[in-house]
């Protein structure tokens, strides 16, 4: 990438240049397109929407029936509000019904297509040529550069240069590096004198220290995961290397490097009020709780001669173990999964410069940034989604 410099040699013309066909990019194009503008999109991938595809285990949970600014972190939690308001799931929704995508309603509100995300990426290509905008595969972008004043700005590919009035930044985010995610955005972003969040993996599996590991692969248990954010209720999953399952991905979205993690492996139930109860009970502890949880995991989280006590028996002392093992387990996780496990990436382009109306630079006339390169992250369960929708609208709308 290179600054602001003079121009050399013709490029073809055009008033929006989208640089990344992922869900934002091509939303956006679209939503500008249907406007009469004269879009490009450049995305140096060969294939359409591949983390559309592999989203949802390949069904796309395209959004969700409730969404609000309280579903999302940024270090600007008010940002997202206007672009939410403007283009809201029901928007949405109405496109993959007029389209005639069968979807189901799974929990929480989450929308999954029935069929495949295939679907999606091709309501999404089908709307962009019905607008007539060029969709250009396989154009790896090297250089973006600003004009003086009304001149736009000149982006070069391998192929070749284009100039537009406008520029919209879609590249995404870091996480799953083998189809073709980069750091390209930030980098832009940076050459433009933004300033940049911290970026993490999000969404992602917890790694543990070797004591706390769990010998339990595939085991999976209804729990309440937090870190400094809410709490969320989901399945838990133990794997080799520590825990993953919905519940840890959406606490790992809050969870921080050195802080622990809260887990209740019983969260209908109070257990110091309800085994302190139980006086007259003669079944073994073991035996009691084992509707509620598998054995090997109260094997694993219980002394042996503990599980084996009759609830009667069980002291004072006794009830407040079982209590701190089950009800609140604290863990102390080494690290994510990373950028390959990650479904998302958190921090991003600082919102503080650009505007929430438009997505446009406060720095940068004519320069946007609209999707999952922006600080703003979803919780699991389709909100990414609808903030690339409504982000791409804002800014499709604008440009």
């Amino acid at each position: 990438m290179r600054h602001a410099g003079a121009y050399q040699g013709a490029a073809v013309h055009y008033d929006v240049c989208v640089i990344g066909g992922g869900a934002a990019g091509l939303f956006c194009a679209a939503t500008a397109g249907r406007r009469g503008r004269r879009v490009v999109v450049l995305d140096h991938a060969t294939t359409p929407g591949r983390k559309i595809l592999i989203s949802g285990g390949g069904r796309c949970n395209f959004t969700n029936r409730v969404v609000g600014a309280e579903h999302f972190l940024s270090s600007n939690p008010h940002f997202c509000r206007s672009a939410l308001a403007r283009f809201t799931p029901d928007d949405f929704i109405a496109l993959v019904e007029a389209r005639g995508i069968a979807y189901a309603e799974r929990r929480h509100g989450q929308l999954f297509c029935l069929g495949s995300a295939k679907q999606i990426v091709a309501l999404l290509l089908d709307t962009c040529t019905a607008a007539g905008v060029e969709l250009r595969w396989g154009a790896q972008v090297s250089a973006v550069s600003a004009g003086a004043g009304d001149d736009g700005f000149r982006v070069a590919t391998a192929s070749g240069e284009v100039s537009a009035e406008r520029v919209v930044v879609a590249t995404g985010g870091l996480p799953v590096p083998a189809i073709g995610a980069t750091d390209f955005g930030l980098r832009l972003a940076r050459q433009f004198g933004h300033a940049i969040v911290d970026t993490a993996p999000a969404l992602a599996p917890l790694l543990l220290p070797a004591p706390e590991r769990l010998d339990l692969p595939g085991i999976a248990v209804d729990a309440v995961v937090s870190a400094d954010g809410p709490a969320f209720r989901e399945n838990l999953l133990f794997t080799h290397g520590g825990i993953s399952g919905p519940s840890v991905l959406q606490a790992s979205s809050y969870w921080r490097v050195g802080r622990p993690l809260a887990v209740d492996l019983m969260p209908d139930r109070d257990l110091a009020v309800e085994l302190a109860a139980l006086r007259s009970m003669k079944s073994q502890l073991g035996n009691h709780l084992a509707d509620a949880l598998p054995r090997r995991l109260l094997h694993a989280r219980l002394p042996e001669a503990l599980a084996a006590k009759p609830v009667a028996q069980l002291s004072r002392a006794d009830i407040a173990t079982v209590a701190a093992a089950l009800n609140r387990w604290e863990l102390h996780p080494d690290a994510t999964g990373g950028w390959l496990k990650a479904e998302v990436m958190r921090g991003g382009v600082d919102t503080a410069e650009l505007s929430s109306q438009t997505m446009e630079s406060r720095r940068v006339p004519g320069l946007y940034f609209i999707g999952e390169v922006v600080d703003v992250t979803g919780w699991l369960g389709g909100y990414n989604f609808q903030w690339a929708w409504a982000s791409g609208f804002a800014a499709g709308s604008a440009v």
